[in-house]
C-alpha cells in the first residue's frame, strides 16, 4: 500500500466537502485525513486529502477527483518537494508532581502549553507527523485525557507550481 497527499484547489460553494468526500465514500477509497479552508482568494478552497492504495487506485482516485466539477485544480504533494504540517491538542493530566515533566517534554518539542488548571495542562504542537509521534510517544508514561488532531496540510516549496486561478 502506498500513500498518497493530494492537494485540491476548489469553488468556495456549499457542499464542496461532502461532494469530494461522498466520492471517496462512494467508491470505497479511504480518506486517512482530510483538511479544507479558504485560500487567499476566498472563492477558492484549499482541499489536502491523504489517501492510501496501490497504484492503480491512486491514480483512479486522481482521475475521478479531477473530474469533479466544483475541483479547479489537483496535484500530489511529493515529500521531496513539499512542507506538510499539522496542528495537534493535547490534553494531560498533571499533579503538583508530575506537572514540570510534562513542562519538560512540550519545551524540548518546543509545544506551547495554553491551558493550565490544578489537574490537566493542553499542549498545542505543530509539525510534521513524526514529530507529533514522537511527542506522543514521550508523553506515554503520562495519562492523556484527550487529544485533538488536525490533520496535515501543506504546500509545494518555491513559486514554479503556484496555481493562479482567474
Amino acid at each position: 500500500m502506498n500513500r498518497k497527499v493530494f492537494q485540491l484547489l476548489a469553488d468556495n460553494t456549499y457542499g464542496v466537502l461532502s461532494r469530494i468526500s461522498g466520492l471517496f465514500s462512494r467508491r470505497g477509497y479511504n480518506i486517512e485525513s482530510i483538511t479544507a479552508g479558504v485560500t487567499a482568494d476566498p472563492r477558492y478552497s484549499r482541499i489536502t486529502i491523504i489517501t492510501s492504495g496501490d497504484d492503480e487506485i491512486l491514480d483512479q482516485i486522481e482521475k475521478q477527483v479531477e473530474k469533479l466539477v466544483d475541483v479547479r485544480n489537483i496535484k500530489v504533494l511529493e515529500p521531496d518537494e513539499s512542507v506538510y504540517r499539522e496542528l495537534c491538542l493535547i490534553k494531560v493530566e498533571v499533579t503538583d508532581k508530575t506537572r514540570e515533566g510534562v513542562i519538560s517534554i512540550a519545551n524540548i518539542f518546543r509545544a506551547n502549553i495554553i491551558d493550565v488548571s490544578e489537574e490537566s495542562m493542553i499542549i498545542e504542537l505543530t509539525g510534521n507527523q513524526s514529530k507529533i509521534e514522537a511527542f506522543l510517544g514521550l508523553l506515554g508514561n503520562y495519562n492523556i485525557l484527550e487529544l485533538a488532531r488536525t490533520g496535515i496540510t501543506g504546500l509545494t516549496r518555491g513559486t514554479k507550481n503556484v496555481i493562479h486561478l482567474d
